[in-house]
């Protein structure tokens, strides 16, 4: 008899009904259960038939799987009559928690199948699909320990959950419309059927509903639909901010979009996230993503979802939904009745009685040359752990970064980040980020021995990390900013060594005290030295400085009079502005690379006040992609590449080409500075991040450029280069510094 143990993705995607089909079909008799950190299987059989049922359990696995390592040790037989699923045992070790699932193409059949006793079910699912991390209290992973022990099964449910021959044999989830969670419309009597039906004419009608989702709640209008957007925006007060578009189907996609082939994968994978696409001229508002010549696109992932568009009611309905995160601006998604009724403004508000217990935002993916990069790390990715081996072997608790946070629960060799949290700026944020963290802690069972955090004195995150490094009585390691970009760079390539590495992104807080955000570093997990930097400037006017590209740009300018010339501002503007800097009254020492992109930005005419985070970055970009403009010129540093930009805009030349000049350049004048400290410190691997490297071609320029050059590139993909990854770069640096 062998006991094997199976480690990595093999609880919630069907793993166990798997095994009971391959040991039957096999002639194994024994038993499979789940240990809270791995899969434990007792298989008794011929040698024959063992080595037939090995091979079948490594290359058969479900889909949704992924095994990492697999353990096999010979027993004594015992007197095994058949092979059983067991109740599980929990044991102590590494855990791996699988994702929400998107729904699968056979339940999304079954689900318009007149015919099927799951018709027209919005809570459809089996082992290969639906919800997972955001309805488990604890591992093991089973039922009584999920939000769906609300909902006893029914007796044709329960016939399946224990049939070997379903497709919902031990599926957790599994419900019908007569036991399952209900839909209902909020302050009405409208429930199911009725509550769907409902809610399609309020959008078909160019209304605003909110739909609770897997993660939390959305708020949906049609895409289409002008002045439905025009509403939306001004109930969430974001003016410009790109909203992602939920369509019907690729079909409706390509419509609206051009599509490689490794984009239509990605979008129509288990994860379904958000992927962001290049847009055709289409009939998709224009007040949906202004400005920008990307949209946002996913497909429905939820059976509700798919209720919504196709419903057999003959309602003329839209096939293209703004689907936004359903939150007032600032606070992280909303996951209960309660907090919708208070803070969501729409015309109805669609729920259900399932709970979530940890939110998860739409994951959000972009592409580089064609590879997956990732911006937002979220819904069907998180928590799935990074492994980056490591010296030492204990825990610790990463707190990430003020935006956009995520934070990172280690353990041994494996780096859990969180699903997204949001920006804490908000008192709300920081109790969902509390919480959030006990809520994952519980879960993962990871008692942190260390806590790391940014380096910022004032950041809430780092005062909240202080405070649970005196409560937990744990040491507090506080990790440069830019540093731990890098490192999270290594931690996704699984690299160790000492690397080039580049962080260019919009704020943070140096060694210095002076505002970082261009740095080229000599460093590994342990130690980094600062090998030099992008031209610094002065950046004045506090935080206005950061929304307000005019402010940087007049700064690098220097002369009123070109600031005039080029409209920047108002000329009482400019002079407040010109005071500033003379007198170097709130001012600080910048060599941030994205306030370099709102000055180049503001001062092309493209974009002068931001309404948003990467706003006028973004449109620079826009603007550079309508131009083939690949003029390289032989600078020594940002601030000569910015004279020059300036001279050519002075002189008229084309706004693309100058947008397009600046990246050209930018990205040689990276490889330039990469390539003489390679020359001096004998080092060949450059490691690229930071929140400015969303840009894909900033980024693809880069990495061509540093390639012509002989070195290695490591880059991110599957962990975002901006502040959403931090927390990785944190974790590994904890281990070292403890």
């Amino acid at each position: 008899m062998l006991n094997v143990k199976i480690f990595g993705i093999v609880q919630g995607v069907g793993f166990r009904p798997f095994v009971s089909k391959i040991a039957v079909a096999n002639k194994i008799f024994g038993t499979v259960a789940n240990r809270g950190s791995y899969v434990e299987i007792f298989a008794q059989g011929s040698r024959d038939d063992l080595q037939k049922f090995l091979t079948a359990l490594q290359t058969e696995n479900p889909p949704r799987s992924t095994i990492l390592n697999v353990t096999i040790a010979e027993m004594p037989d015992e007197n095994f009559s058949d092979f059983q699923i067991v109740d599980s045992v929990h044991e102590v070790g590494d855990i791996f928690v699988a994702p929400d699932i998107a729904i699968c193409d056979k339940c999304a059949a079954e689900l318009f199948d007149p015919t099927n006793r799951r018709y027209l079910h919005p809570f459809i699912n089996c082992t290969a699909c639906g919800p997972r991390l955001t309805i488990l209290k604890n591992m093991p992973y089973d039922r009584e320990r999920t939000a769906m022990a609300d909902f006893p099964m029914c007796d044709d449910c329960a016939a399946e959950y224990h049939n070997p021959d379903s497709r919902r044999f031990d599926a957790q989830p599994i419900c019908c419309n007569d036991c399952g969670p209900e839909v209902y419309v909020l302050n009405s009597n409208l429930r199911g059927h009725a509550a769907i039906r409902h809610v399609r004419k309020i959008l078909a009608a160019g209304g605003i509903v909110a739909i609770k989702g897997i993660g939390g709640f959305h708020l949906a209008c049609d895409a289409r639909n002008f002045d439905a957007v025009e509403r939306l925006r001004n109930s969430k007060t974001r003016p410009t901010k790109p909203f992602a578009v939920m369509f019907r189907d690729i079909a409706a996609v390509e419509r609206e979009c051009f599509l490689t082939a490794a984009q239509k994968n990605f979008l129509d994978t288990s994860q379904k996230p958000i992927v962001l696409l290049q847009k055709k001229i289409g009939s998709i508002a224009a007040n949906v993503a202004p400005d920008i010549n990307r949209l946002g696109a996913m497909l429905p992932y939820t059976p509700l979802h798919l209720l919504l568009f196709n419903f057999p009611d003959n309602e003329n309905f839209p096939d293209a939904l703004v689907m936004t995160s359903g939150n007032p601006s600032g606070v992280p998604i909303t996951i209960d009745d309660d907090d919708a009724l208070t803070n969501l403004e729409c015309d109805a508000i669609l729920s259900h009685n399932r709970k979530i217990l940890l939110r998860a935002d739409d994951s959000v993916m972009d592409f580089i040359d064609d590879v997956p990069s990732m911006i937002r790390r979220s819904r069907g990715y998180a928590p799935l752990p990074i492994f980056y081996a490591g010296s030492k072997k204990f825990s610790a608790l990463a707190i990430g970064g003020e935006l956009k946070n995520t934070f990172c629960l280690s353990k041994n060799d494996l780096l859990y980040a969180s699903p997204y949290v949001g920006d804490v700026g908000d008192l709300r944020t920081i109790d969902v980020l509390k919480s959030s963290i006990a809520r994952m802690s519980e879960l993962l069972e990871i008692s942190p021995e260390v806590i790391a955090c940014d380096l910022h004195p004032r950041y809430h995150t780092t005062i909240l990390a202080e405070e649970l490094a005196r409560e937990l009585q744990i040491p507090l390691v506080k990790v440069q900013h830019h540093y731990a970009h890098v490192l999270s760079c290594l931690a996704e390539n699984n690299f160790s060594g000492e690397v080039i590495g580049v962080a260019f992104d919009g704020t943070g807080y140096g060694d210095d005290g002076t505002i970082w955000g261009g740095e080229f570093f000599i460093c590994d997990e342990k130690n980094f030295e600062r090998a030099a930097t992008i031209s610094p400037f002065k950046q004045a006017g506090g935080d206005k400085s950061a929304r307000e590209g005019w402010r940087i740009a007049q700064a690098m300018i220097g002369d009123i009079d070109i600031a005039r010339e080029l409209n920047l501002a108002s000329d009482a503007e400019l002079v407040g502005q010109k005071f500033l800097l003379e007198k170097n009254f709130n001012c600080v020492t910048s060599t941030s690379v994205g306030r370099l992109f709102d000055a180049v930005s503001a001062m092309l005419g493209i974009c002068k006040v931001s309404t948003y985070e990467g706003e006028a970055a973004m449109k620079l970009q826009a603007f550079a992609e309508r131009s083939t403009f690949e003029l390289r010129g032989n600078f020594a540093t940002t601030a000569e590449l910015f004279a020059e930009l300036l001279t050519r805009r002075l002189a008229g030349e084309n706004i693309s080409d100058l947008a397009r000049f600046f990246h050209v350049n930018l990205a040689a004048l990276t490889a330039d500075i990469c390539a003489e400290l390679s020359r001096s410190t004998k080092i060949k691997t450059v490691a690229l991040s930071g929140g400015v490297f969303q840009n894909s071609l900033l980024s693809s320029l880069t990495i061509d450029e540093l390639r012509r050059r002989g070195l290695m590139v490591l880059r991110h993909m599957m962990i975002p280069p901006n502040d959403g990854g931090i927390c990785i770069g944190q974790a590994v640096h904890a281990r070292v510094a403890r």
